[in-house]
């Protein structure tokens, strides 16, 4: 394997593209922590570290933009909002293909179709991003109306109007600016450049939870004055080892449907033979935390804006109701999804066509139901284990007292991404080594990426 990443830096071409990477992700990392225009940086400090002792406050969707930018929400930098917007306006036109037909006729014309989708995706950004930056810098005039404490000094400097007009401009073309990046990474450097992007922001929040781990084990004691000696900081250790090569079967597992080609004669080649098709454990990925999490924002703020405080403690991200609700809607997204974007008659009827056929299954209707039923039955396990990866950073915060800083490295959104896309990645490199003649990170075996 060591001899794999040495082999990296002596082909040229493959050299390039990982320098090219690297410098993108320096600027996207340098616009993540350059203040945006009328913002007071003490006063924000002072904000979130007041914020940051309830971690119900960052529980929400805006806690998973701040997540996703890297810490860029919390010092209100250039990238605030970060790529979030372009993952969200994908979601939406990925959600939007099967139910209307314009965009279903788009999606099956080849390139062509796939470029205009593309570019409604970047119209569609840019309104979310409008959407997103006057909430947030409305938010930094005045938190109460999301449902935050209010600060004891204001955040901003100047005239509330021109500071969400040039916030919202500002914040509108960095995440467009992103995404332009992201897509000079997919086609110049190493990897899906989106979800790069999202990886490393992801990353650079681990640091500070290293040291503050760290921190507790020399202490002795949580933040909260929780006790915590070493071998509680040794079984953390392994835990995390264990939760994130669980989330490795989670990610690459999958169910072998045998596929049986009908014996035909093209010219003067005979074609036959057995192949499978594979159904993914968890087909959705990571969507239905993020669907969840997005959607469990709502109802603490309201209650917390109409004054029903019992409601809004309810709802607080270490609350009961919280927790089962966060689960049971990542179970019915698991199938939302899937229903969404596996469409079992279609794939049977390609099937048909193509002379293949399930053994012991007729062609047709009976091959669509053997495909959904099997799907239904795998999606069920996979949406389980996703649904305990997602909750066990929480059961640490609640349970054990282990900072949410921490805890959410062991787990959910964040682990399941870095996961994802270091698989993606290393797999692209390994292609890109064995094409050139060069042993890959595995000798036996081959990585596998995601399909979502």
């Amino acid at each position: 394997m060591f001899a794999a990443f040495k082999n990296l830096w002596v082909v040229k071409e493959l050299r390039n593209r990982l320098l090219f990477t690297a410098l993108i992700i320096i600027l996207v990392r340098v616009a993540s922590n350059i203040p945006c225009p009328g913002v007071d940086p003490a006063a924000l400090e002072d904000y979130f570290e007041q914020m940051t002792a309830n971690a119900g406050d960052k529980s929400g969707f805006m806690a998973m933009i701040d997540l996703f930018s890297g810490g860029a929400l919390a010092h209100f930098a250039l990238g605030a909002l970060g790529i979030m917007p372009y993952i969200t306006a994908s979601i939406i036109l990925q959600l939007l293909v099967p139910v209307l037909p314009q965009l279903e006729k788009l999606s099956r014309e080849g390139d062509a179709g796939r470029q205009q989708i593309s570019q409604y995706t970047r119209y569609l950004t840019i309104a979310v991003c409008i959407v997103q930056g006057v909430m947030v810098s409305m938010g930094m005039i005045n938190p109460g109306r999301l449902g935050l404490p209010e600060p004891a000094a204001p955040l901003f400097l100047g005239s509330p109007s021109v500071f969400v007009f040039v916030t919202t401009v500002v914040l509108t073309c960095t995440t467009m600016v992103f995404m332009w990046m992201g897509e000079q990474v997919t086609e110049r450097g190493i990897g899906n450049g989106v979800s790069i992007i999202i990886t490393i922001n992801i990353v650079s929040r681990m640091p500070h939870s290293v040291i503050e781990l760290a921190q507790m084990a020399w202490k002795g004691e949580t933040p909260d004055g929780t006790s915590f000696r070493m071998v509680q900081l040794l079984l953390l250790l392994l835990v995390f080892a264990a939760v994130t090569a669980a989330t490795i079967l989670l990610s690459q597992g999958y169910r072998r449907v045998p596929i049986q080609m009908v014996r035909k004669t093209v010219g003067n080649q005979i074609s036959s033979g057995s192949t499978y098709m594979p159904l993914k454990v968890n087909f959705a990925n990571v969507m239905p935390i993020i669907f969840a999490g997005a959607i469990l924002m709502f109802p603490g703020y309201i209650f917390s804006y109409l004054h029903w405080t019992r409601l809004a403690t309810w709802f607080q991200h270490d609350g009961l109701a919280y927790n089962v609700t966060y689960g049971l809607l990542i179970l019915a997204f698991s199938y939302f999804w899937v229903a969404n974007q596996f469409n079992p008659i279609q794939i049977a009827e390609n099937l048909k066509k193509e002379g293949a056929y399930i053994p012991g299954i007729s062609p047709g209707n009976p091959t669509a139901e053997y495909l959904d039923t099997t799907m239904t039955r795998v999606t069920f396990g996979g949406a389980v284990f996703l649904m305990a990866l997602a909750l066990f950073p929480v059961v640490l915060y609640a349970q054990f007292r282990i900072p949410f800083m921490v805890a959410q490295f062991f787990g959910g959104t964040s682990l399941l991404i870095m996961v994802g896309v270091v698989l993606d990645t290393m797999r692209q490199l390994e292609s890109h080594l064995t094409m050139r003649h060069y042993e890959g990170f595995l000798k036996s075996g081959r990585l596998r990426g995601r399909s979502n």
